[in-house]
């Protein structure tokens, strides 16, 4: 299936580039999302007339990601949890922590956005977390897990 992305999707394509794509993910993700659209003479002639204003937005976007990341990088949260003597945690700190902790300190990151490319944090200490603010753009943050005991 062809398809025309309105949006730049990271490891697909940037905006208005034509792509074959499996029928299922564009049926039943690019498309609903509005990340495409499929690549129809019409759709084609559409998205030729459009292209400045999908070009703006995009740009517009991107500036809103560069402002977020300036505001993520260097910023640092500490979350406390449970632990046993030797600094292994009762449970684990996933994602959705991790956002909230960043929400908490005053920019809003939502859970997808976080990157943990080693899985949940399982032991107290000090963390570089990856935040995905824009498909070109991670920013990283220093997570502190402490003993709450």
């Amino acid at each position: 299936m062809d398809v025309i992305l309105l949006k730049k999707v990271g490891g697909l394509g940037d905006l208005g580039d034509k792509v074959a794509v499996r029928p299922g993910y564009g049926r039943n993700y690019l498309i609903p999302t509005g990340l495409a659209a499929p690549a129809t003479a019409a759709n084609l002639e559409a998205f030729e007339a459009r292209r400045a204003e999908l070009e703006r937005e995009a740009a517009e976007a991107l500036a809103a990601a560069e402002a977020r990341k300036a505001q993520l990088d260097g910023l640092s949260v500490s979350i406390a949890r449970k632990a046993g003597d030797e600094g292994r945690l009762y449970g684990s700190v996933g994602t959705a922590e991790i956002a909230a902790a960043v929400t908490d300190a005053g920019v809003e990151v939502a859970k997808a956005e976080v990157r943990l490319s080693e899985g949940p944090l399982r032991t107290t200490g000090e963390f570089e977390i990856a935040i995905r603010v824009h498909a070109d753009l991670e920013a990283s943050v220093r997570i502190e897990v402490i003993s709450a005991t």
